[in-house]
């Protein structure tokens, strides 16, 4: 099927006694046994919850992948993933990544024995020239946030599987509706669902997809051990959004190319990312190897004091951190999602001053533009 109708039917199968067309939440610490040394499948919701699996088999689904797993943040997912890692291995990193992720690397884990190197994971040649004896892993976002790199995950993954590396791959920016990172090889793909697949700034999960089954059990030892699953609540309010991936993309990726083709004809704008101009580096490459170019816009003023300007001046378009819901926002990287990076780092990247991230959302695209002219003005 269609990714967009098996999306629209997770979790449809789940109730066959009473036939709901979406599933219950079982709002459930544990479980009754039928009888001594049996189990109905379900223990304790810690180890599994029939609302947080129904979640787990649909995004499994969606991507190709054998095994979903969710967790109480994209944070906790990463940090899950880096379990699978010991004292003294090393992971290439993609350089500018979310800043939430680089602390969690270099202030968390980095203590615990772990080494990062970060490269331009648009470069598969620097990724190779990263390699080391006891690399064992690369991270890479497949769009990077916030500056919208577009890696080649074929290439990249293919670099993985010749060198025996995990190939871990953050699609939270394109979503298995626009990219299916399995397809191109990788191993494991992790999301902040909070975004674009929860899609309605109404809850905070993660979610991580694993190909290989046995590796998928390892996974689930530490999901289970370490305990920051989804709640049932959570999972359901995680399954309501994905139902409706495939239309809220479209509209936002429609809105989206609308918006960054305004935004390079303003005088007081220096420079728009966005992949869907033809100018951008990674535009060729995403018409490759995905469906769409997705709904996030990065720019640049001409002027620092456009930045008050405009975060504070917009009516409709709301400043606020987070991405991928159905309203509109409006970011400022250097303070807001990247802080923690080091202030060299950040403008080594062209995380700066005068650096602004739009997240589009469904509403009309000329009200939002609209919105902007009279920020701007």
């Amino acid at each position: 099927m269609n990714i967009a109708t098996q999306a629209a039917q997770i979790g449809l199968e789940w109730d066959t006694r009473t036939g709901a067309v979406t599933v219950p939440i079982y709002q459930t610490a544990t479980f009754r046994h039928p009888g001594l040394g049996q189990s109905t499948g379900y223990d304790y919701s810690r180890s599994g919850n029939p609302t947080r699996q129904a979640l787990e088999e649909g995004i499994a689904r969606l991507e190709g992948g054998g095994r979903g797993f969710a967790y109480a943040s994209g944070m906790a997912a990463i940090a899950n993933l880096l379990l699978l890692f010991k004292q003294g291995d090393h992971l290439i990193v993609t350089e500018d990544l979310y800043g939430g992720t680089y602390r969690l690397f270099e202030k968390v884990f980095g203590q615990y024995g772990l080494t990062f190197t970060y490269v331009d994971t648009t470069d598969a040649a620097a990724v190779e020239a990263a390699i080391r004896p006891e690399t064992r892993g690369l991270f890479v976002e497949s769009l990077t946030n916030p500056l919208l790199k577009a890696a080649d995950i074929g290439a990249l993954a293919a670099l993985c599987r010749e060198r025996g590396i995990l190939c871990i791959v953050d699609n939270t920016f394109l979503t298995p509706y626009l990219l299916r990172p399995f397809e191109l090889g990788a191993d494991i793909t992790v999301y902040s669902a909070t975004k674009y697949l929860a899609g309605h700034n109404d809850t905070v999960c993660g979610l991580v997809v694993v190909k290989d089954p046995a590796l998928a059990e390892r996974v689930y030892f530490h999901q289970n051990s370490v305990g920051a699953v989804l709640g049932p609540q959570d999972s359901w309010l995680a399954i309501r959004g994905m139902k409706t991936l495939s239309v809220r993309l479209d509209r936002q990726q429609e809105n989206a190319q609308r918006l960054a083709e305004w935004l390079v004809k303003q005088p007081q704008i220096t420079r728009v990312h966005y992949p869907g101009l033809p100018g951008h580096p990674g535009h060729d490459l995403l018409q490759r190897q995905a469906r769409g170019f997705g709904a996030m816009i990065a720019f640049e003023v001409a002027d620092p004091s456009l930045v008050e300007q405009l975060l504070l001046k917009t009516q409709l378009i709301s400043f606020a951190e987070s991405l991928g819901g159905v309203e509109t926002l409006i970011t400022f990287p250097e303070v807001q999602t990247h802080a923690d990076i080091e202030p060299a780092i950040r403008a080594r990247l062209g995380i700066n001053n005068v650096l602004l991230r739009l997240s589009v959302g469904i509403e009309d695209a000329g009200d939002l533009i609209a919105d902007l002219a009279q920020a701007f003005e």
